[in-house]
């Protein structure tokens, strides 16, 4: 998983739309094993999908704008140049309120080590939701009143990405979202760790810093009052996946030594150009601010959770049970696909590809040799010492080395790589506990070492091409290098495009010759069936009244993941509804995307020109990759069907 959330209280303009070498084979190997991505597509299953995506996309795109025609007339020079009135309006629309939202939400996550120059943290009161809803409706409002048919090409693609951003985040105030600022996996006051991973080059970024830390208490005592809102109305994390959640907050509550915080990293090594007598009183002033302010707003937000959240929190477990729930779940749908789908269809959709993802997990049981049925497999994989790291160190190196084979080979699969590189990093112990087992952004993959019996190294090469390369670290890099986007597209990331391609590229790994034994192909196919499961748990929890237990028998019994890992998992969905679903429906949409290119172009097709086409667009939603594809395909055609220039031999002299 990679930026597909980051905490209300910090970035929800991060959510918007919202909130990683092999053996060398020949090149009819490659192409044998490049085809393999193609038939799924004409399955039964898959072909099902592909009507009720074509059907969703096209009527989607209808009411959004109209898609630039892949055999429209160039434009002329002029008209190339010369933005419209309606081009330099949208323009102008976008980039104020870009501005605006980056000055009220500017803060490192996850996803991004972004520098920070604010001396304060971001208000959450409800009086500056009420005021952001403002502004977000007078955009709507004036994106109404422009025409997408005098946009250039290019706006009518910015505009197709920009409105349900807005809309997306207009609709989380309006359902009063701020007052459940967190979830089983990631929280606000865990997101303050980010902060340490910023950008300090002056003594003012550090004083920024430490005028931020000394803000904690205000933004913690706004998020109480807002959580007790919720509470007050039934809004709120369901009481059965709380138990535990406090540890992160006491970790810190508890703490002795402000030295020993995270928070306190960026003084351990200062800037040689900071005289010593500046940087002794820079330590002195974080140390303070930490022991003084950010332990104490720990307490309060302890006493609170301990005291009156948890003991108050409902105990509903669907969001359809909430106020207004079954609206709220809908278009917590609408924002993480990007599609008009509904719980029913994403559903049937889920059971269709458990069912076929079962199949191909019974072949490679075969290839074992493992004598036994599905149930005993899975229990010999979870119980095996030759499937686990003994040291977190080990983990490490493991995805370490998986990391340099896929670096071997990524250029023979995408044409235009990032200039950028991350690092791989454990998960910080104060979060681990409760993390997936890793994350990618464009300059880290996290890697959770955390109760290692519970992260099984088969797993490994589909994780680290999900959330490295050409996973998350890849795609953010490469979409923060798109410098003739807006920076609303540069910036900003969609799950079901962004989750879609990490899933994508795990089954890319096949073709890159990444999985060695069948026991890591049963991995890769154990994290597709993880998500395809997840269409399943995440509808029949907030849609149909399956209870926790159903959940939890559902996912252990279809797939390999550890018990923590089930349990994280399923508590994860039922605390943050919808999000789980764009990963599958994403890649399914690219999958059946690249099957149409394949199909259209035959031997003409070109893998690394169809992901750079993919990757160029940023973060997009579904129907507008769906579009751009196509048009993709018929240029493509076109070129491929030209007559070829006549030559002009050289005169006889």
């Amino acid at each position: 998983m990679c930026r597909a959330f980051s905490c209300p209280a910090f970035g929800p303009w991060r959510r918007a739309n919202r909130a990683t070498g092999r053996f060398m084979q020949g090149q009819a190997g490659a192409s044998m094993r490049r085809c393999r991505l193609a038939p799924e597509s004409e399955s039964p299953v898959n072909l099902r999908h592909s009507v009720l995506f074509a059907c969703i996309t096209a009527a989607h795109l209808a009411l959004a704008v109209p898609a630039a025609r892949a055999d429209a007339p160039a434009a002329t020079a002029a008209q190339a140049t010369t933005p419209s009135a309606a081009d330099q309006r949208f323009t102008d629309i976008h980039e104020r309120e870009w501005a605006w939202r980056k000055q009220q939400f500017g803060m490192a996550d996850e996803d991004s080590d972004a520098h920070d120059a604010r001396h304060t943290l971001p208000s959450v009161t409800p009086a500056t939701q009420a005021a952001r809803l403002a502004m977000w409706e007078r955009v709507l409002a004036e994106l109404d009143t422009i025409d997408p048919a005098a946009l250039s090409p290019e706006n009518r693609i910015h505009l197709a990405v920009y409105r349900p951003q807005v809309e997306n985040l207009a609709a989380e105030v309006r359902f009063r979202g701020y007052e459940m600022p967190f979830n089983s996996d990631s929280s606000f006051w865990s997101n303050l760790g980010f902060m340490a991973r910023g950008d300090f080059d002056s003594v003012e970024d550090y004083r920024a810093y430490i005028d931020r830390l000394a803000d904690v208490p205000r933004l913690f005592d706004e998020h109480i009052a807002n959580m007790r809102a919720g509470l007050a109305r039934g809004f709120s994390v369901p009481r059965a996946v709380l138990d535990g959640r406090d540890v992160s907050i006491a970790m810190v509550a508890e703490l002795e030594d402000p030295t020993q915080s995270g928070l306190y990293k960026p003084f351990e090594r200062l800037p040689a150009s900071i005289p010593a007598d500046m940087q002794a009183n820079l330590r002195a002033d974080a140390k303070a601010a930490i022991a003084d302010r950010v332990v104490p707003a720990h307490r309060t937000l302890l006493k609170f959770f301990r005291e009156e959240y948890v003991p108050n929190a409902r105990t509903t477990l669907g969001a359809s049970e909430m106020p207004d729930g079954e609206a709220y779940y809908r278009q917590q749908i609408r924002e993480y696909t990007t599609l008009e789908l509904t719980p029913d269809e994403i559903h049937r959709i889920g059971l269709d590809e458990v069912a076929r993802i079962q199949a191909e997990m019974q072949e490679v049981i075969a290839q074992t040799g493992f004598d036994g049925d599905f149930a005993a497999f899975l229990h010999f994989l979870r119980t095996d010492p030759q499937f686990y790291a003994k040291t977190p160190q080990e983990l490490l190196n493991h995805a370490a080395w998986i990391a340099k084979r896929i670096d071997a080979v990524v250029g023979d699969y995408i044409g235009t790589l990032p200039r950028a590189r991350f690092t791989i990093v454990p998960v910080p112990p104060e979060i681990a506990p409760f993390w997936t087992a890793g994350r990618g952004g464009n300059n880290t993959y996290w890697l959770n070492t955390y109760d290692l019996p519970s992260r099984p190294l088969y797993n490994l090469p589909a994780l680290t091409l999900h959330e490295a390369s050409p996973g998350h670290a890849l795609q953010g890099a490469l979409a923060e290098e798109q410098d003739a986007l807006p920076d609303f597209r540069r910036e900003t990331y969609i799950s079901a495009f962004g989750e879609g391609w990490g899933l994508y590229v795990e089954k890319l790994g096949e073709e890159m010759g990444i999985y060695e034994t069948p026991y890591q192909q049963f991995g890769r196919l154990t994290y597709e069936m993880w998500r395809a499961c997840r269409l399943v748990i995440d509808t029949g929890v907030h849609a149909k009244g399956w209870t926790r237990d159903q959940a939890l028998a559902y996912l252990r019994d279809h797939t390999a993941l550890s018990e923590h890992e089930v349990t994280t998992e399923v508590d994860r969905y039922i605390s943050w509804p919808g999000q789980a679903l764009s990963y599958k429906l994403g890649e399914l949409a690219i999958v059946r995307l690249r099957g149409e290119a394949e199909r259209a172009l035959g031997d003409k097709f070109d893998i690394k020109a169809f992901h750079d086409m993919v990757l160029a667009l940023g973060s997009v939603p579904l129907p507008v990759l769906e579009t751009q594809v196509r048009a993709f395909i018929a240029e493509s055609v076109a070129k491929a069907e030209a007559p070829a220039p006549e030559s002009q031999g050289a005169g006889a002299g």
